[in-house]
C-alpha cells in the first residue's frame, strides 16, 4: 500500500513550495530589474565617442566641462555600514538557526517537557529539521536581506538598512525564544 501524506502535511508543502518559489521569483525580478535599469550616473567611457570631423573634435574641446573633486568619505562610511549591519544580520540568522536545531535534538534524544519540535517557523524549517535544511533557510534569509538592502542602497533610497535590521530583529528574536523554550 503506498504512503499517503496528511491533507495538513500536504497543504503545509504546498505553502512552502509557493513561498520558495515567491522568493525564487523576486531574486530573478530584481535581477532582471537591475540589469535594464540605466545607468546615468555612470560617466562616458573616452574611447566611446564618435569622432566625425574636425569641426565637431575642435568645437568639443574648446567647451569642456569643469571637473569636480568626488569626495569617498561618504561612500566609505556607508559601505562600512553595510557590511557591519550585513554581518549583524548575517551572524543573528545563522544563530537562530543553530538554536532552532535545539528542538531536533531533543526530539531525537526523546526528552519530554520541553520543546522537541518546530513550532513557529514550522513552515520555513519543518517540524524537525535537518542541519542542512536550517542553515538552508538561514543562507537564503541573509541572501535575500543583503540583495534587497543593495538593491535600496544602489538607488540611493534612505530605508536601504530596513531589511538588514529587520532581519536582525527577527532572528534574534526567534534565538531568545528557542534559548528559552528549547534549552
Amino acid at each position: 500500500m503506498p504512503y499517503r501524506t496528511p491533507k495538513k502535511l500536504s497543504a503545509l508543502h504546498g505553502l512552502t513550495r509557493t513561498f520558495l518559489k515567491s522568493i525564487m521569483l523576486t531574486i530573478v525580478a530584481m535581477g532582471a530589474l537591475a540589469t535594464i535599469s540605466p545607468a546615468a550616473e555612470l560617466p562616458v567611457a573616452p574611447g566611446s565617442i564618435v569622432r566625425l570631423d574636425a569641426a565637431v573634435t575642435a568645437a568639443r574641446a574648446s567647451a569642456s566641462m569643469p571637473r569636480i573633486a568626488e569626495t569617498n568619505t561618504l561612500d566609505r562610511k556607508l559601505d562600512k555600514k553595510f557590511v557591519g549591519l550585513a554581518f549583524i544580520s548575517t551572524t543573528s540568522t545563522f544563530a537562530d538557526s543553530y538554536t532552532t536545531l535545539f528542538a531536533r535534538e531533543n526530539w531525537l534524544a526523546g526528552k519530554k517537557g520541553v520543546c522537541n519540535e518546530e513550532v513557529d517557523s514550522a513552515y520555513l524549517y519543518g517540524t524537525h529539521p535537518t542541519v542542512a535544511r536550517a542553515y538552508a533557510v538561514a543562507s537564503a534569509k541573509s541572501a535575500g536581506a543583503i540583495l534587497m538592502a543593495y538593491y535600496l542602497r544602489r538607488h540611493h533610497s534612505r530605508f536601504w538598512s530596513a531589511p538588514l535590521v529587520t532581519n536582525s530583529i527577527v532572528s534574534l528574536g526567534g534565538v531568545t525564544q528557542n534559548m528559552i523554550m528549547c534549552n
